[in-house]
């Protein structure tokens, strides 16, 4: 059984109004595309192509759908145009299926490892301290012990803010002075996780992009200080990407696969942007998982990702 419980009503209605703005960008495109057509031809194809990569699919995955939706439309013969936003939400569903490498049971994980260790990794600005602390949360929510390890040591303000979440999510946090190592601080996170019999561990990191060698050594060495420790640390590299940002988040995305074994994708910010369709690019382009979306401010407004459930959300007809 699945540890944050099943995808509720009220959690529907908020990811139908998180993704509002994504929706009626799409539906509004998809309507001129339509008008006054009868059938899906090549015009409607290269059309639906411009939309999709406006919605910040991304030209590979865009690629890919407009490919199934063609061989779709070859094999039928004759596709009507009021089928378009079905046959796209088939589409785009089974392409994120074939996206999962494995069924995850978060229940099942965090039994299997004691401390269950997170690296937290991102750019500054995407939203990563306020995840940790929603992240936090849930686990606390479901009845888990947490810490949290400030080992983002290069800005003051990050500390201070993360220090903010976990008090008011109730969790310990681990923390040193500004510019302290910040392997240094994840080393004594974990230590005082495996001696106080947490459940969880969630570390944040500096989120610099400048100096993409100096990033991988600092990830690196974090790594190797927590497996003297704990062998197999972490146990989940789970990157934070700001959905509002469109094509950035791709490069984030890139940059941050390059650096470290990134295993899980939070993608935040969903709410009130247009630009919704970079959750479908990231999850089939990366080939990682996306694990939780951000679409509200509250602390309870990160959402397990549930892939049929977005589609739904994003192509359903008001």
């Amino acid at each position: 059984m699945a540890l944050f419980g099943l995808f509720g009503k009220d959690k529907k209605e908020k990811l139908d109004k998180g993704l509002e703005k994504t929706r009626t960008n799409v539906f509004d495109k998809l309507n001129r595309i339509v008008f006054a057509k009868s059938k899906v031809d090549s015009e409607v194809l290269d059309e639906l192509e411009e939309v999709l990569i406006a919605s910040d699919v991304g030209v590979e995955t865009t690629i890919r759908i407009i490919d199934r939706i063609e061989e779709r439309v070859k094999s039928n013969k004759y596709v009507g145009t009021d089928e378009l936003n079905e046959l796209l939400r088939d589409t785009i569903a089974s392409l994120l299926e074939e996206n999962i490498t494995e069924k995850y049971d978060e229940g099942e994980i965090l039994a299997k490892h004691k401390p269950y260790v997170i690296m937290v990794v991102g750019v500054n600005g995407v939203g990563k301290t306020t995840t940790i602390g929603k992240l936090a949360n849930k686990y606390k929510a479901a009845g888990k012990k947490v810490i949290i390890g400030a080992a983002d040591t290069f800005r003051a303000a990050a500390i201070d803010q993360l220090q903010i979440w976990a008090d008011r999510v109730g969790v310990q946090m681990v923390r040193q002075n500004m510019g302290s190592d910040p392997a240094s601080v994840a080393f004594d996170t974990v230590q005082a996780a495996i001696k106080a019999e947490a459940d969880v561990v969630i570390i944040d990191t500096a989120g610099r992009l400048h100096n993409k060698v100096n990033l991988m050594n600092e990830l690196t060495k974090i790594k190797r200080v927590m497996q003297k420790l704990i062998e197999t640390a972490p146990h989940e590299v789970m990157l934070i990407i700001d959905g509002s940002t469109g094509q950035n988040a791709y490069e984030q995305a890139k940059q941050f696969t390059k650096a470290t074994d990134v295993t899980s994708l939070t993608v935040t910010k969903l709410d009130g942007t247009a630009k919704g369709g970079v959750v479908i690019g990231v999850s089939d382009q990366f080939k990682i998982p996306v694990k939780y979306i951000g679409i509200g401010e509250g602390i309870d407004d990160l959402q397990v990702f549930n892939r049929r459930e977005f589609v739904d959300s994003l192509f359903k007809k008001e």
